[in-house]
């Protein structure tokens, strides 16, 4: 029919589809079909390996030549121990020895030592008793018999102490034990027999003799005061004295 306009729309004269538009869903673009990032070239590998230009660095554990010593010689170590031991205090030669075998140093290497120190008057025993003998007479009120047993545990010779100890002879024992229970009997309380006995019994552990002992306290007492004075009177110093003689 003229003048008949032509249909339009989705019918049987609908315009054909333009070429690659038969499918609306976006695809890959062109290279890029995978979009999983992979390795870069040449690492492959993701473990750590050796960093470059440390080329000729040991191992710290291991044990080079610069670190090795030689084992020193047992002499020597045994005459450093005595120098320090020394340096503390004075000792004797059996002391010394004593600490070298704690030490682990052989006896054969212990006595060269030592023989060389006795040589050159390093140590001395006779001169360790007499200043011992001294010191603890004067600072501590200690008779012969308890010094010499203090030498003994030293390991001082028996004549050798002997000789230390005759330089203390009996006045100046009874001297210092006289002034040992005047300072005590300045803070003493108590019956003076039992101030008696105390007083005694101090002496006897310091080593006095129980004839020095009890004529030193009677003596004190009697100067002390009218009623220990009376309590004196009545003491058989030399009585006594066999009496704790034939108990010790």
């Amino acid at each position: 029919m003229a003048g008949r306009r032509a249909r339009t729309g989705r019918g049987w004269d609908a315009a054909p589809p333009r070429a690659g538009a038969d499918d609306t869903t976006p695809g890959p673009r062109p290279g890029a079909d995978d979009t999983t990032p992979g390795p870069r070239p040449g690492a492959d590998d993701t473990t750590p390996g050796p960093r470059r230009g440390r080329r000729g660095r040991s191992d710290p554990a291991a044990p080079t030549s610069a670190g090795e010593s030689t084992p020193r010689d047992e002499s020597e170590v045994a005459r450093e121990i005595c120098l320090r031991q020394l340096a503390l205090r004075p000792r004797t030669r059996a002391e010394l020895a004593g600490v070298l075998a704690k030490k682990g140093i052989s006896a054969e290497v212990s006595a060269g030592v030592l023989d060389r120190y006795d040589e050159v008057g390093i140590i001395d025993d006779a001169a360790f008793a007499r200043a011992w003998v001294s010191s603890r007479h004067n600072g501590r009120g200690l008779a012969r018999r308890a010094l010499a047993n203090e030498l003994r545990q030293r390991g001082v010779d028996g004549e050798v102490a002997s000789e230390a100890l005759d330089e203390l002879d009996e006045e100046t024992e009874a001297q210092t034990a006289r002034a040992l229970v005047d300072r005590k009997l300045r803070t003493a309380r108590g019956e003076p027999d039992a101030v008696f006995r105390r007083l005694v019994g101090m002496l006897a552990r310091k080593g006095y003799p129980p004839g020095v002992a009890i004529r030193a306290v009677k003596d004190a007492l009697a100067a002390q005061s009218a009623e220990a004075a009376e309590f004196a009177e009545q003491i058989d110093a030399d009585a006594l004295a066999d009496a704790e003689g034939e108990r010790g």
